[in-house]
């Protein structure tokens, strides 16, 4: 993925500082008046989901007004990843009005700005994937039913051009991956793997616009030996997210009794002996943040739920400032963990946001890590109902420059005080371990962890 900004199909993002009320006339298309795009659902977002969305007018005309009796697209088709491949272009060197958009206190682009950013853009290829180019047909409703991760490789500046490239890597029946790489090049003629600093993969599904079941999307033929290893990747990824192991949950549950204990243990003395505790160690309760809103019309998709980026976006804030709070020095982010979107959010529902510090780690001084967990509920009081909707996990370390100002810097050890605390700390500590161990069981990962003495927890 190259990074030249006059390549075909790469998209200029420009600063959005107009008023969307000043246009006098209406735009036409076929000789219909047709409602100006920035008035869309959705549309105050960022400059990138206005341009998106722009490019993609005439698909979501459809999916905002379809046809009456519109039958489903009768025959799929074989697309390349090439065919469904968008990249956006930020000038900030030149757009100052952008730069200020998305520049943060310390000079680098607004992480959860960009997560907003990088949802409409995966949203965006699903459905030029998706797409048969037949307006007679029903068009697909396609949802974010999770991110599988998020990686910061290198920080991102604001004031130096940006490019985010992505399309399809891989097609399940009724599941798209969508992988997107965010390009900053600093140096003339640097290689462009140096030149990536963000991955992200995001997994839509398509849904039938009539009957809401799952529905079957265009196939995938990869081209290129690098998108067929990134197809072969992504499939064996979605068959590890689909694999149960009973005889595993039977090989580690004598282990995970021991781990459960060894958690509990600091925990205990916290809560029944206070002032013999470790003073660098820390409740998991105490390290709690929480906020809430009225999700407004203004957040909604296309669709008329609210906007997924928007809600990784609220995540985010929360779990920086947890970590923040927690640390005592400016967080500096690394990645989002696998999030899956299990219920939609709606227009009026009362969202409540709850943080905590999972864990952390100490192995590498320079660079401690900390885990934050968030939790989103979609509250109704007037039926007494409390639903998760997202379960975000973040993990942060501290800015090297805060770092270098504080050498007594330590960070605390976070223990649980209830058995539910110890198991979503144990269940976090293995699906990392799995990830990065490319598949391996939890008994593996939890031996890997001992032997390596890399436990997070076990000292």
């Amino acid at each position: 993925m190259e990074f030249n900004p006059s390549s075909p199909g790469t998209i200029p993002v420009v600063s959005t500082l107009t008023n969307p009320f000043d246009n006098n006339s209406l735009a036409c298309v076929n000789g219909h008046a047709r409602k100006p795009i920035a008035l869309w659902p959705g549309m105050y977002h960022s400059p990138v989901t206005n341009v998106l969305w722009e490019t993609s007018s005439k698909t979501f005309e459809r999916l905002l007004d379809p046809p009456k009796d519109a039958t489903p697209q009768g025959e799929l088709l074989t697309k390349t990843p090439r065919q469904s491949r968008i990249s956006i272009l930020y000038g900030f060197s030149t757009d100052y009005i952008l730069r200020e958009q998305y520049r943060d206190p310390w000079n680098e682009v607004r992480i959860g700005k960009l997560l907003e950013d990088l949802d409409a853009l995966a949203g965006t290829i699903s459905v030029k994937h998706c797409s048969d180019d037949d307006s007679t047909t029903r068009p697909l409703l396609l949802v974010t039913a999770s991110v599988d991760k998020i990686v910061l490789k290198k920080p991102i500046s604001v004031n130096v051009d940006l490019k985010i490239v992505g399309s399809a890597i891989w097609v399940g029946r009724s599941s798209i991956d969508i992988q997107l790489e965010v390009i900053q090049s600093t140096k003339e003629g640097s290689d462009t793997s140096d030149s990536i600093a963000l991955t992200a993969n995001f997994i839509f599904v398509a849904r039938d616009s009539k009957t809401g079941k799952a529905a079957p999307v265009n196939r995938l033929s990869p081209e290129t030996e690098k998108e067929k290893l990134l197809f072969e990747e992504a499939e064996a990824r979605s068959k590890l997210r689909k694999r149960k192991s009973v005889e595993e949950k039977k090989e580690i549950q004598n282990g995970e009794v021991n781990r459960l204990e060894a958690l509990l243990a600091e925990g205990r003395i916290f809560c029944d002996m206070p002032a013999l505790a470790d003073r660098n160690s820390i409740l998991l309760r105490d390290t709690c943040l929480e906020n809430s809103l009225i999700c407004q019309p203004q957040q909604r998709n296309i669709h008329g739920r609210i906007f997924g980026g928007f809600l990784m976006h609220r995540a985010f804030d929360l779990a920086f400032s947890t970590a923040y709070a927690f640390a005592g020095l400016v967080p500096y982010f690394l990645e989002v963990d696998h999030v899956d979107f299990l219920r939609p959010v709606d227009v009026g529902d009362f969202l409540r946001l709850k943080s905590c510090v999972l864990y952390t780690e100490h192995e590498n001084s320079e660079k401690p890590l900390i885990n934050i967990e968030v939790v989103a509920h979609v509250t109704r009081p007037e039926l007494r109902s409390s639903e998760v909707s997202n379960t975000f996990h973040f993990t942060f370390t501290v800015r090297p420059e805060a770092k270098a100002k504080n050498n007594g810097f330590r960070i605390r050890k976070v223990v649980p005080a209830t058995e539910e605390e110890a198991r979503l700390i144990l269940e976090r500590m293995d699906a990392e371990c799995m990830q990065s161990s490319k598949g391996k069981s939890k008994y593996e990962c939890m031996l890997q962890i001992k032997d390596s003495k890399k436990r997070r927890y076990l000292a």
